[in-house]
């Protein structure tokens, strides 16, 4: 299926959330302070890419997300915004790629690329529900 009619290079999407204790390094594990922690900032950064294309694509379709390489730039306190934004620079056949980036209000906190693929979703399932039993 050709998905480039509605998938365009430079499509471009943004996600935000407010720093909470929820989203803090230390109650996600990745660090024992309580600022803006990196698993949430990569979320973030997919979340944002996620949904630039997937309401793009038919009903059966969606994106996995297959590859995240990003910095971890400066730390955000509570209470503060993070915005995370996604550029399409590359499309080839299902596979995505895009440039993210995450600011909070003084400015850039990370940066990197991610990549995403598109999959029809009951076929990805049953490769996915294969797998059970054969550990």
């Amino acid at each position: 299926m050709d998905f480039s009619e509605k998938i365009k290079i430079g499509l471009k999407n943004e996600k935000e959330e407010t720093v909470s204790e929820a989203n803090s390094a230390f109650s996600l594990g990745s660090g024992g302070l309580a600022v803006y922690g990196t698993p949430a900032m990569i979320a973030l950064m997919e979340g944002a890419a996620l949904s630039a294309v997937d309401p793009l694509l038919p009903e059966a379709f969606s994106t996995v997300g297959t590859e995240v390489n990003v910095r971890h730039l400066s730390a955000t306190p509570l209470g503060m915004k993070v915005i995370a934004k996604a550029e399409l620079l590359s499309i080839e056949g299902r596979a995505l790629s895009f440039k993210v980036e995450a600011l909070d209000e003084a400015g850039i906190i990370g940066e990197g690329t991610h990549s995403r693929f598109i999959i029809e979703n009951e076929k990805f399932l049953g490769k996915v529900m294969n797998k059970v039993g054969k550990s």
